[in-house]
């Protein structure tokens, strides 16, 4: 029984270590272009890429919480972070006013046919990763208040 209990943690570990990769979907920019995520990603810092909806409040309490201290985060480790909003084709129209009046200092990115959600296997909303060499590092998905302090401690931890 104690091999079998072993045997479970260390394949939890591996998991949780594994880095996979970035899937390569197009998304559009608030401004209607098209890039893909790999591409936007392709950085030689860390990239913190956050899945959200305009009606998902955990989303814009955890995308504010990080806007407050983003600036700091930037001038000590150089991060980055990519919001890319899900919102459908009835909700869409109102990422560009939100945004705009949130202040976000954040590249937007729309995933409106949920191409990109999909490929991430993500079932809900907020969805943090955090992305270095286009290779998911850390997910995290949820938010409580607080949980950005534990993205910035393994921002700093792959910022090396």
């Amino acid at each position: 029984m104690k091999k079998i209990v072993l045997l479970f943690s260390f394949l939890a570990t591996i998991n949780a270590v594994a880095q996979e990769d970035l899937p390569s979907v197009d998304l559009t920019t608030i401004d209607g272009s098209s890039i893909n995520i790999t591409e936007a990603t392709k950085k030689d810092n860390v990239v913190i890429v956050s899945l959200w909806a305009t009606w998902c409040v955990p989303c814009l309490k955890e995308l504010d919480a990080i806007s407050d201290v983003y600036e700091d985060w930037q001038d000590e480790t150089n991060v980055e972070l990519i919001a890319v909003s899900v919102d459908d084709s009835r909700t869409v129209k109102r990422v560009k006013p939100l945004i705009n009046g949130k202040g976000w200092d954040y590249e937007i990115l729309l995933d409106e046919n949920n191409d990109f959600k999909r490929a991430l296997g993500a079932s809900t909303v907020p969805l943090t990763l955090l992305i270095k060499d286009n290779k998911i590092v850390y997910r995290h998905s949820g938010y409580t208040p607080g949980s950005e302090n534990e993205l910035y401690e393994k921002v700093k931890e792959y910022s090396n």
